[in-house]
């Protein structure tokens, strides 16, 4: 009997437990969206003039070796941003694990295929997560304000974690990936902004790399 009563507070408290997190996932995710959501454009037209436009990396190709939608999309609109003179300079922020895998090199290469001058291009090796890209985007590259250039969902979160830090930063969102395709992208989102609001509101996370202050070529 005894033993019976040990497990069976043993499942409540895991019950609870998992229950408490489902609930703070839940709630995280809708407070990112709600913060960030009046900060995201999606038109070219409608975005506000900024210096810097900072390009969140991912990588350029699939495990299967065909091209990544998330990478092409984020190309295409950081070079419509830059060609209609919404933004001087683009930060290319991303992994820099491997000599074979180098997601700033390759977004500066597909950036340059597309018409964007080479010093107009930064590259940040150190942006190894969301929050490491919009914090050294102030610290390192000394940026306030400026326009964060990804998919939606991933503005949302990397705008979230900039206007709790206090910056002005807003968001443009590149044309989004399908469902069927960005399943698993979604499904890691959920843990994802849950991090972020751990990071902003208990953990006061810091990037993993900072370093001397680098300056843009924005004269």
């Amino acid at each position: 009997m005894q033993v019976w009563r040990k497990r069976k507070f043993y499942l409540r408290l895991i019950t609870g437990l998992l229950v408490l997190g489902a609930l703070g996932a839940g709630f995280s995710y809708w407070y990112v969206g709600h913060v960030a959501r009046p900060w995201l454009y999606s038109s070219v037209e409608t975005v506000p003039h900024h210096a810097v436009g900072l390009v969140l990396g991912t990588a350029q190709r699939l495990e299967g070796g065909h091209a990544n939608p998330y990478f092409t999309y984020r190309i295409k609109a950081a070079a419509a941003l830059f060609h209609a003179g919404k933004v001087r300079c683009l930060v290319v922020s991303g992994d820099n694990r491997t000599h074979h895998y180098n997601e700033p090199a390759a977004m500066r290469a597909a950036l340059q295929a597309a018409g964007v001058p080479d010093t107009c291009i930064v590259e940040d090796f150190a942006g190894l997560r969301t929050l490491d890209s919009v914090v050294r985007c102030q610290l390192i590259f000394g940026q306030n304000q400026f326009v964060v250039i990804s998919q939606p969902f991933h503005n949302q979160r990397a705008v979230f974690i900039a206007r709790q830090r206090g910056l002005q930063a807003v968001g443009f969102n590149a044309p989004d990936v399908s469902l069927q395709l960005g399943l698993k992208v979604q499904v890691r989102e959920v843990a994802a902004r849950l991090k972020a609001f751990l990071d902003v509101f208990v953990l006061h996370t810091q990037p993993k790399h900072l370093g001397d202050p680098i300056r843009l070529p924005l004269s």
